[in-house]
């Protein structure tokens, strides 16, 4: 009976590995837990609902799609550790976006990884974390950014804050890390250049999701002399942020990076009409028929509003580089991706070669009642007021990337 059992044990393993290598993983390493869960949260949700769209249009070069949720705490050590998980299981593919600090150490760990396993490569794929560094001085062949930079989105607000006379005297208010202070460092540098009449009357730096209550910066911001604040808080930060704002009658615009983050519409309603601003690849008007489409199946089966078009942006170009690949390989993926070009329901993307960062279109959108498609379940959503073109948009960059030999 030994043998006839060895022979089914080692169908099993077979089948077992035959199954692995139909399935291209992906690992999501962002916070689910915490503070800041509903950004990880709706992330993985947003990533899990594409995905079924591409397996049942036939995957990924074939093979199915599957998103794994790893929680990192917004803890870069504790990412380290979820990303040697995911290695570990056999995943080749990452993605993360919810902290520069955390995605700092990400590639570091990737471009190790990759230089002492050839054949085993993994590819980091950066959807959210926008320090300007990772696609400049710290750029590698591993790392591809999805989302608009902060000096990109800064340069795309500032360009409308530069027709708005209204706007004289400004406050700055940012999470304590490299994220936010190169947000706040854009804003001084770009609104010096665009508009030297305007005033910073104030700037703050808070730890990154550990303020309860806002309320002591508002004061601050209400006895500055200030008619505008730019914010780049993100998750638990800006939801609090507004709503303290709002809860003070603080009247002025809130200019935003992440304005429309799960949370903020249902806590601040009719207080961020016409108040609360953001800067993004996405708005909430879903003008065209696909995006509306997506907006109610999603929030239908996620509770989730379409707010994260990068992760479709992205799982859709991983798709497109496959097939022109004809390979799941992430080195050969990596090559096919450079330099393409993908035809999104907002305008025409592309995934600039010198150093792996998308091109893309950016919308200014103000918060409104009445909206169609409102977020959250409310009336309220995100409506357009200003496009910036993609070539406008587009700067520089000081990457010198080294590549590895093409196979």
């Amino acid at each position: 009976m030994l043998k006839p059992l060895l022979s089914m044990v080692a169908a099993t393993v077979l089948l077992v590995g035959t199954a692995s290598a139909d399935t291209v993983r992906i690992a999501l390493i962002d916070p689910l837990t915490g503070p800041m869960a509903a950004a990880g949260q709706s992330a993985l949700d947003h990533l899990k609902f594409h995905a079924e769209k591409i397996n049942a249009n036939g995957g990924i070069n074939g093979d199915q799609l599957e998103i794994v949720g790893l929680d990192n705490k917004v803890n870069p050590q504790e990412s380290l550790v979820q990303l040697q998980k995911a290695i570990d299981d056999g995943i080749r593919y990452v993605t993360q976006g919810m902290g520069s600090s955390v995605g700092s150490a990400i590639p570091a760990a990737v471009n190790k990884h990759n230089a002492r396993n050839p054949g085993d490569e993994v590819l980091y794929l950066n959807m959210a974390a926008v320090d300007p560094a990772f696609t400049n001085e710290r750029c590698s062949f591993w790392h591809f950014r999805f989302d608009a930079h902060v000096d990109m989105k800064m340069n795309a607000l500032t360009t409308w804050i530069e027709g708005r006379d209204d706007i004289k005297k400004v406050y700055l208010i940012n999470q304590d890390y490299s994220f936010g202070r190169a947000v706040a460092e854009a804003a001084t540098k770009m609104l010096k250049e665009k508009r030297p009449d305007i005033e910073i009357v104030g700037q703050d730096f808070h730890p990154l999701a550990k303020v309860k209550d806002f309320t002591p910066y508002v004061s601050k911001i209400q006895s500055s002399g200030a008619d505008a604040v730019i914010t780049g808080n993100w998750g638990q930060d800006i939801t609090l942020l507004v709503k303290a704002a709002a809860d003070s009658g603080l009247e002025m615009p809130f200019l935003t990076y992440y304005g429309a983050m799960a949370g903020v519409v249902t806590q601040v309603g009719e207080a961020g009409v016409d108040r609360i601003y953001q800067v993004n690849e996405y708005y909430g008007d879903f003008d065209k028929p696909e995006m509306a489409e997506q907006q109610v199946a999603m929030y239908e089966d996620t509770g989730w509003d379409y707010y994260w078009l990068r992760l479709t942006t992205m799982l859709d170009m991983i798709d497109k580089a496959a097939e022109k690949a004809d390979s799941t390989d992430p080195v050969k993926v990596a090559f096919a991706m450079e330099g393409m070009s993908l035809d999104t329901t907002t305008g025409e993307v592309v995934m600039r070669k010198s150093d792996h960062q998308m091109q893309l279109p950016l919308f200014i959108s103000v918060l409104k009642d009445d909206m169609e498609y409102g977020a959250e379940g409310t009336d309220f959503n995100f409506h357009k007021i200003a496009e910036i073109s993609r070539e406008d948009v587009t700067l520089p960059t000081t990457c010198k990337m080294r590549r590895p030999k093409q196979g």
